[in-house]
C-alpha cells in the first residue's frame, strides 16, 4: 500500500501518513500508456495554421526568363521553380488538422499511471483541506514554503471548485490550480510534485470554516427606515414579484381627470361626423352653361 505525507490546512505536518486507496494507488506505471497520452496531448494543442506557398502561389514568372534555344544556358520555363532563387516550396506544411483521438479506458489509465508514478517517487502529498476565505497569494506562497515545494512547478488539485485558491495560484510561476478530476496524465507529470486535498481522494469534502459576518449599517438599522421600505423594493408584507405588476394595473384603472381627459374626449369628437343645424337651406343647383352660337 503506497502512503504520502499528510498535512493540516496550515501546512502542518502529521505524525501519521495519509495511507492511498489501493484499488487506484496499485504502484503499476505503464508507460507505454503514457507516452500515448503525452504525444496526444501535445498533438492537440496545435492549431495547424502553418502555410507555404508552392510554385503556383508565389508571385511572378509568367513566362520563360529567356528561349529555349540557342543562348548555352540551360532551359528554363519560370524564374518561380523551386530550384529558384524565391521560388516556391516543395513539400512544405500547409494547414491542418492535427487532432489525435485517444480511448476513453486508455486516458484514464494514463491518468492512473502519473499518479502512481508521483506516489511512488514520494512527490505526491496530501492536505487536509485548502482554508482560502479570499485570495491571498502570500498565503499559498507560505503553505507551499512549508510543505517544502517553494520553487518548484506544483500541481494543486482540490476536491471542487475553489476560485479563492485558483486565484491565489494564478500568479506563481510554476504552480497550476485545478480540480482532481480535471487533471490529466500530462498535468501530472508536468509537475515535479502534486498536492492533493483530502477530499479529492476519500471523497468526502470536509467543512470549510464559516465566512466573517456581512457588516451591519452604519446608522444600526434598515436603510429606508422604521415601517418604510426602501425606495423601489415592495413592502414586507407583499412579495417583491407581484408588487411592480399591482402598481401597473392600479395605475391603469384609474380614470383620467380634467385636462388629461380633455384630449381623448377632442379626438373622439373630431372622428364623429358633424351634425347639421335645423332649417339650413341646401346650396342651389347651379345652371347648366349654354352654348355658344356659332
Amino acid at each position: 500500500m503506497l502512503e504520502a505525507p499528510h498535512y493540516s490546512a496550515a501546512g502542518a505536518r502529521r505524525s501519521a501518513r495519509f495511507a492511498l486507496p489501493a484499488d487506484y494507488f496499485d504502484g503499476t506505471v505503464n508507460e507505454p500508456v503514457l507516452h500515448q497520452a503525452v504525444r496526444a496531448y501535445l498533438n492537440n494543442q496545435r492549431q495547424g495554421t502553418h502555410q507555404t506557398k508552392t510554385r503556383g502561389l508565389v508571385s511572378g514568372g509568367n513566362q520563360k526568363p529567356w528561349r529555349q534555344k540557342g543562348t548555352g544556358r540551360a532551359r528554363q520555363g519560370s524564374i518561380r521553380a523551386p530550384h529558384w532563387r524565391g521560388g516556391g516550396t516543395v513539400f512544405g506544411p500547409h494547414p491542418r488538422d492535427y487532432r489525435t483521438g485517444i480511448p476513453r479506458k486508455v486516458r484514464q489509465l494514463a491518468r492512473r499511471s502519473a499518479l502512481n508514478a508521483r506516489a511512488r517517487e514520494g512527490a505526491l502529498h496530501v492536505v487536509e483541506r485548502f482554508a482560502f476565505q479570499a485570495p491571498k497569494t502570500r498565503q499559498l506562497v507560505e503553505l507551499l514554503d512549508k510543505l517544502g515545494l517553494g520553487g518548484r512547478k506544483v500541481l494543486i488539485l482540490t476536491a471542487g471548485h475553489n476560485p479563492n485558491l485558483y486565484l491565489s495560484g494564478r500568479n506563481i510561476p510554476g504552480v497550476r490550480v485545478m480540480r482532481y478530476a480535471d487533471a490529466s496524465a500530462y498535468d501530472v507529470l508536468w509537475s515535479d510534485a502534486v498536492v492533493v486535498e483530502e477530499g479529492a481522494i476519500t471523497g468526502v469534502v470536509p467543512e470549510v470554516g464559516e465566512l466573517p459576518p456581512a457588516p451591519a449599517p452604519p446608522d444600526g438599522g434598515a436603510a429606508g427606515g422604521e415601517g418604510e421600505a426602501p425606495e423601489g423594493e415592495a413592502p414586507e408584507d407583499e412579495p417583491a414579484e407581484t408588487a411592480a405588476p399591482a402598481r401597473k394595473r392600479a395605475s391603469r384603472r384609474a380614470a383620467p381627470s380634467g385636462e388629461a381627459a380633455k384630449p381623448k374626449a377632442a379626438s373622439k369628437a373630431a372622428k364623429k361626423p358633424a351634425a347639421k343645424k335645423p332649417g339650413a337651406k341646401k346650396p342651389a343647383a347651379r345652371a347648366p352653361r349654354k352654348k355658344k352660337e356659332g
